[in-house]
């Protein structure tokens, strides 16, 4: 493949990964081109672009979900390649066939290496045939209960049903009774039909209390290789919320093992660049393929934290036919890194999404903590689109000292306008469960009190807001010799701390 001297990369996404992607872009010294909906037009990731172009009104199905307009915009732009982020067209091979037919470089697999992992069923018999362990479960869709409940009958209660092109949480249901499956079959369908437009679904085990550990693949047109592991334990509803790299629960040993399974995946496919092999890990330390997330995950700047590594430049390296730039050998992880996603997810109404203006953003800073984030002071935050707004990501020499560094940076992280999961994150930071490594998939179905609000959340945002005015007071007087605030910064600070008690007198 011959690399043209300038290429301009279409960023087919919005919000803290089109920021994330643009960096990465920069650094290769490419050129940027995003897409916006009427709702961002004043987002960060449109002014950070080289150029920027409008798709259509807020919802993603007339906007980010639209294939020709994408490409419209594509071909408006002159660009060279479409990165597709995650979320939204990232894993339809629809998108990377038209791409790719539209004479431009995907940055990603193959439609067909996308169309073979989307497929579930097709996925658990690709694997199996790769030698890769797969949760018990059925080898086809469902045709109706009967035959979904003799697969039950012989895999043994629970079981969990699930969407075949599922993702996310969505289109899945446990049954641990005979009795509940024919409602779950048709709530997970229903549940599909809605979500993906298509109802399929199949059974596998429910596997009690397991852990979710994720192996990092790169491959390129010469070599696959894993990343190491991340552990995604802590969900609600199948949806990650806090995430961390390594895993206490994987050793050197386990590691090497759940690496080798997951490069026989991606090599089962032909596959070309960054994606993750999902496993479920058991406390006896066998481990079970879940699925193959064919994109970059949210969650990839805690294994880049720990191995070194730009997993975005080495996707682009891919694509543009070149090497990645990661030697051969074993890789060994220094230090531990957390992440927690920061979402407009109100505790006080179930966790339900929060929508309105985001008056003030502190962001933590400090060695070992990076801050990634789609909003700012000033944005609309809609019920358009994901409620993720950030992604908090600490980096230390251990699990105890990250865990202190995270709790650090949570306390000096601000955000008012909008109600936020962030109480929850300092809750869960602070539970000595998960500072022990105790923690499995089913975590925050039996400490269901980390996700509830507390009496002290509002006085804790208060007091976080005033820590920040007197920080950002010190700063600009050592910095200036001035009067330590501004008029202005004062206003802004008094109009959070209302804003807070406003909500709270509201609940």
């Amino acid at each position: 493949m011959t690399v043209p001297p300038r290429w301009r990369v279409l960023v087919a996404n919005r919000g803290e990964i089109a920021l994330r992607i643009m960096r990465a872009c920069r650094d290769e010294g490419l050129e940027t081109v995003a897409v916006y909906s009427d709702a961002d037009r004043h987002a960060p990731f449109v002014r950070a672009a080289d150029q920027a172009i409008r798709i259509g009104p807020p919802a993603p199905a007339d906007s980010y979900l639209r294939i020709d307009a994408l490409l419209a915009a594509a071909a408006e732009s002159g660009a060279d390649a479409v990165h597709p982020g995650y979320g939204f067209l990232s894993e339809r091979a629809a998108f990377a066939q038209a791409v790719a037919d539209a004479g431009l470089s995907f940055v990603g697999p193959s439609a067909a290496a996308i169309a073979a992992m989307g497929d579930k069923t097709s996925a658990r018999r690709l694997m199996a045939a790769a030698g890769v362990p797969i949760v018990p479960g059925s080898a086809d869709t469902l045709s109706d209960s009967d035959a979904a409940a003799a697969i039950a009958a012989g895999i043994g209660f629970p079981v969990l049903v699930k969407a075949v092109a599922g993702g996310g949480g969505k289109g899945m249901r446990v049954v641990r009774h005979p009795r509940e499956l024919g409602a779950a079959l048709t709530a997970a369908s229903r549940e599909a039909v809605k979500a993906f437009g298509d109802g399929r679904v199949y059974l596998e085990k429910y596997i009690e209390r397991p852990r979710h550990v994720e192996i990092q693949i790169l491959a390129d047109h010469q070599r696959t290789i894993h990343v190491g592991e991340r552990e995604c334990s802590i969900q609600r509803r199948h949806q990650k919320l806090v995430e961390e790299a390594p895993s206490v629960a994987v050793t050197p040993a386990l590691r090497e093992r759940m690496g080798a399974a997951a490069i026989a995946a991606a090599r089962a496919v032909g596959y070309r660049g960054a994606g993750t092999c999902e496993f479920l890990l058991g406390a006896d330390g066998e481990f079970y393929f879940l699925e193959m997330n064919t994109r970059i995950q949210v969650e990839h700047p805690v294994t880049e934290a720990v191995y070194g590594v730009d997993l975005v430049r080495e996707q682009l390296r891919i694509a543009r036919g070149m090497p990645m730039s990661i030697p051969d050998g074993p890789v060994t992880p220094r230090g531990w890194a957390i992440e927690c996603r920061i979402t407009s997810e109100d505790p006080a109404n179930g966790l339900l999404p929060s929508a309105g203006t985001i008056t003030w953003i502190r962001a933590p800073a400090g060695p070992g903590v990076r801050w990634e984030s789609g909003v700012e002071s000033g944005s609309e935050v809609t019920l358009f689109y994901d409620s993720m707004l950030a992604k908090l990501i600490v980096h230390a020499a251990d699990r105890p000292r990250a865990i202190d560094v995270m709790q650090r940076a949570l306390a000096e992280l601000v955000l008012v306008g909008v109600a936020t999961n962030i109480p929850f994150h300092r809750r869960l930071l602070a539970d000595l469960d998960f500072a022990t490594g105790a923690i499995d998939i089913q975590f925050l179905e039996r400490r269901a009190d980390l996700l509830l609000p507390a009496d002290d959340d509002a006085t804790t945002t208060r007091l976080a807001i005033v820590a920040a005015l007197l920080a950002e007071e010190r700063r600009v007087s050592r910095r200036t010799g001035s009067p330590p605030v501004s008029t202005g910064d004062l206003n802004v600070a008094r109009s959070a701390w209302r804003d807070t008690a406003r909500r709270d007198a509201l609940r």
